[in-house]
């Protein structure tokens, strides 16, 4: 695969993925909403824009409590993590009009889990062409929008 300079990810890279424990995740929690790119804190969940996103308005539902399992998960940490899901398309619908979602997980490093470690859900908005020449041919993708103007655009019509 070709490679495509990004240089604003070094610093999230060496700034906050590393984290406590390894953990991405529990160190989006340990910091400020609007740097970490956080949208939503539960008591049990929280949802955040990805800093590396499939398309532009990517979302990660994620349980506080750091669990990798979905059988670890009580049935309250479960029906919060579907609430989030529910409140990221609804913003999702209202900001930015996509015309279809992905919602799912992978499970494990073996399914394509980044952050095996603490579970959590994406939200990928889709449009019709939304896969072009760049990804098909250059297996790059092009994300038309900086993340900083996502999240607030996001933030500016989140459900209360």
């Amino acid at each position: 695969m070709e490679r495509l300079w990004a240089g604003w990810r070094s610093a999230y890279i060496s700034g906050i993925a590393g984290g406590e424990d390894g953990c991405l995740f529990c160190t989006l929690l340990s910091g400020e909403d609007e740097e970490s790119l956080i949208l939503e804190r539960t008591p049990l969940s929280f949802t955040v824009l990805n800093a590396f996103p499939y398309t532009s308005g990517h979302l990660m539902v994620a349980p506080i409590r750091h669990e990798s399992e979905m059988q670890g998960l009580s049935p309250e940490e479960g029906s919060a993590l579907f609430t989030g899901l529910q409140r990221a398309t609804h913003a999702l619908q209202e900001a930015i009009h996509p015309e279809a979602f992905n919602v799912g997980a992978n499970l494990g490093r073996e399914a394509g889990a980044g952050v095996p470690g603490h579970l959590h859900f994406h939200a990928v908005p889709r449009w019709g062409g939304d896969t072009n020449f760049m990804t098909s041919l250059a297996e790059v993708r092009v994300i038309p929008e900086d993340l900083h103007t996502t999240w607030q655009k996001l933030r500016a019509v989140w459900p209360t």
